[in-house]
């Protein structure tokens, strides 16, 4: 098993493949971090923790002023006896007292990975596939469990942590704070990225020198949010794509989240992630449990490209769930960018038409097939057909669609409720609200709430009403507000700092019940693009709209910083005109096509106003698609270039049998007396022999990796190349 446990010291030794992480109980019962990092055979304490009389360092037991819990490594630490430092939770008492004392109790030990109640999580389909730690700690004045629950996937330097409360005692308890993970580091040689951004501009990579005191990215917009993901990477001065120390957390949530960072007086890091403290609470009563969010935590002493390899494998195999998690995805056409509300029947069917004659495979009606949906001011609820644009209603459209030889999508927004909408005039009280003020709107439109089982019930039923009369085979769940006036007219007053994360489980319920109901549905979820494109929604829905921008440049970095943590067959790209409708650039229809071939692939445009020879383009870009898509969708990611630090970017896809490679380079502007560009391949098997498929050339794979391939000099902006190699021997 790859967890060892030495009971005579009470010691936890967690390994991956190339990774240890370990633990100890020592004096005075409190669980200590005792080293995270490469890997290590057999630990013998060669690293012991130096206990010392620091001033001012307060001490939990009176007869030994050497132990503090301000100055040693903790795995959860609390608030109020002894560490001044960011505690992982916080309980209030019916006293109004914040004050615990949580000590170990005892640990179980198991094959496999238990699921997480109600929430998303990684999973195992064989119990040998990863084994299990449970610590579980105990403060006994109040009879609160604190359950931590480590679990190591074996061949993945991977380890997934949550927490349980259990209230064991006899009285209530309020949860304040319940992070997920906390790991304290004995130095501060770290460097953190993150991963930033807006709508129209998401996961830019931001990495500085972390500094005394504390730094945090969050979210308390409801989501996720296209601002901050909820990510975050530690990272020695000097690492990079392929070489240095890495450790990283990626919390597997869709809501309000905290990641921290806090550099002690010691030097000394601490890691904290999970739900965001602010504007949450949690009443435990008697005999309740509460579970808090998993985390992805990995470790990496290869660089950054690793990092992103272990998350890809990890999410694409074991997080990812259903038909589709390995099913080659289809090429698609959507109406948005083409008609806007602007449509009919006869609009749709022309553009099926010629996305048929181009080799697309799905058609995908956009917003405004609904209620009455000419504009984003009204009908969001109401999940009926309008039929002044589809007289012959949705099942028509989509059976016609399929006589044109294409699968037929539909956009939703189930979350979503407008003011000028059937369902608001029904139910007023349905959306998230303040008793006494008035709403603050988002695009006209409010949010349902969640949180109550009746809503739930409701959605359910619209869509699955929807989706059971058509021909269906896709479906882009969307949402495009963030939570403001947060209040639930269900909940009483003392559980109204609950409404935002029960609105998570809320949304985790109907996902879950939609997608079972439809298992051969193809569900993409979006949120204006990528504001909710976290692991939490992946575990429904196995791709994710990346960005509502599709200029190629823009999604150069977009999809670079996505990369990080997401395999891109969870990636929608999307090639769409020009001048493009974000940015207004104008880029070549082939660098747009090479820039989307690196997701999963589509069409955002009118095909029926293309030219002959763009026409032309389309189908020869669809056709090398379909050749190329296993090796994109199923292949192992390597990042070359990084367009946040240069005029160029550049990555590589490599088939798990290493036997096939594509490859591609993007140069933004051209520039006079620019240097020649190589550029050298990762990932290749040293020993193959692979072909040059346009030109016939023959070159090792240790040569294409060390030596690299001398690009063409090339004056034109916005330009891209696509390589692809075969092994021959």
């Amino acid at each position: 098993m790859s967890i060892k446990v030495n009971e005579a010291n009470l010691l936890f030794h967690l390994q991956g493949k190339n990774m240890s992480y370990i633990m100890k109980v020592p004096k005075g019962q409190y669980l200590t971090h005792l080293y995270w990092g490469k890997k290590v055979n057999h630990y013998r304490e060669s690293n012991k923790i130096i206990f010392m009389d620091r001033g001012f360092s307060p001490n939990p037991d009176d007869s030994d002023r050497t132990f503090s819990l301000d100055t040693i490594p903790q795995e959860y630490p609390q608030y109020g006896n002894g560490d001044f430092r960011i505690p992982a939770y916080q309980v209030q008492l019916e006293n109004g007292s914040t004050v615990t004392d949580l000590r170990y109790r005892e640990y179980k030990l198991y094959k496999g990975k238990s699921k997480l109640k109600g929430l998303p999580a990684t999973y195992v389909e064989d119990d040998s596939e990863a084994a299990t730690l449970e610590i579980i700690l105990e403060d006994k004045l109040t009879g609160l469990l604190v359950t931590l629950t480590y679990t190591v996937f074996n061949g993945l330097d991977v380890i997934t942590r949550s927490v349980k409360f259990t209230n064991t005692g006899n009285e209530k308890l309020k949860i304040l704070k319940a992070i997920s993970a906390s790991v304290d580091f004995r130095d501060d040689n770290f460097e953190m990225i993150t991963l930033y951004g807006a709508h129209n501009n998401e996961k830019n990579i931001e990495r500085r020198k972390i500094t005394s005191g504390i730094q945090m990215v969050d979210s308390c917009r409801g989501a996720s949010s296209p601002q901050q993901a909820p990510f975050l990477a530690l990272v020695r001065k000097n690492t990079d794509e392929d070489n240095g120390e890495v450790y990283a957390f990626n919390l597997v949530y869709s809501g309000n989240f905290a990641a921290q960072v806090q550099l002690d007086q010691y030097k000394n890091t601490r890691v904290s992630i999970g739900i965001n403290p602010f504007d949450f609470s949690w009443i435990l009563k008697p005999g309740e449990e509460f579970q808090t969010p998993e985390v992805v935590m990995t470790y990496s002493c290869k660089g950054l490209n690793r990092m992103s390899r272990t998350y890809h494998n990890l999410y694409r195999k074991r997080l990812c769930r259903g038909e589709f998690r390995d099913k080659i995805r289809p090429i698609l056409i959507n109406n948005w960018e083409a008609t806007y509300f602007d449509f009919n029947a006869e609009k749709i069917q022309a553009i099926a038409v010629d996305a048929k004659k181009l080799g697309i495979e799905l058609f995908v009606l956009d917003d405004g097939w609904f209620g009455k949906r000419d504009d984003d001011n009204s009908s969001l609820g109401d999940w009926v057909v309008d039929k002044r644009k589809l007289p012959e209603g949705l099942k028509a459209l989509a059976e016609k669609v399929n006589n044109i030889g294409l699968d037929f999508g539909l956009w939703f927004e189930p979350e979503m409720i407008s003011i000028d909408s059937d369902l608001y005039r029904a139910h007023p009280d349905w959306c998230i609200h303040v008793p006494n003020r008035s709403h603050t709107l988002g695009r006209n439109q409010l949010i349902l709430d969640l949180s109550r089982e009746e809503v739930c019930d409701y959605v359910v039923e619209a869509v699955c009403k929807v989706l059971s009369e058509a021909p269906i085979s896709y479906v882009k769940w969307d949402m495009n507000r963030h939570m403001t006036d947060i209040g639930s007219a269900a909940l009483p007053v003392e559980r109204q700092r609950e409404t935002a994360h029960r609105y998570i489980l809320g949304l985790y319920n109907v996902m879950d019940r939609i997608t079972n109901r439809f298992p051969k549905v193809l569900f993409e979820s979006c949120s204006s693009g990528g504001g909710r494109f976290d692991p939490g929604m992946l575990y429904y829905m196995p791709q994710t709209w990346t960005s509502d921008n599709t200029d190629a440049v823009c999604r150069l970095k977009i999809q670079y910083g996505t990369s990080f943590t997401y395999p891109s067959i969870t990636m929608g790209a999307h090639v769409s005109t020009v001048p493009n409708h974000q940015v207004g650039r104008i880029t070549p229809l082939s660098t747009r096509g090479h820039v989307a071939m690196a997701g999963n692939f589509g069409y955002e445009l009118d095909l029926t106003q293309l030219t002959e020879e763009e026409k032309e383009l389309v189908k020869k870009q669809v056709a090398l698609y379909k050749e190329i898509r296993e090796v994109t969708q199923f292949g192992d990611f390597y990042r070359i270039f990084s367009p946040f630090e240069g005029n160029e970017a550049a990555w590589n896809f490599v088939s798990e049998d290493k036997s096939e490679v594509v490859a591609s380079y993007f140069k933004i502007l051209s520039q006079p007396a620019a240097a020649i560009t190589t550029i050298k391949f990762k990932g290749l098997e040293s020993e193959y022999l692979y072909e040059n498929l346009k030109t016939g050339e023959v070159f090792g794979g240790d040569e294409l990796m060390n030596v690299g391939i001398t690009l063409p000099r090339v004056k034109q902006d916005f330009l891209s190349m696509l390589w692809r190699f075969k092994r021959v021997r």
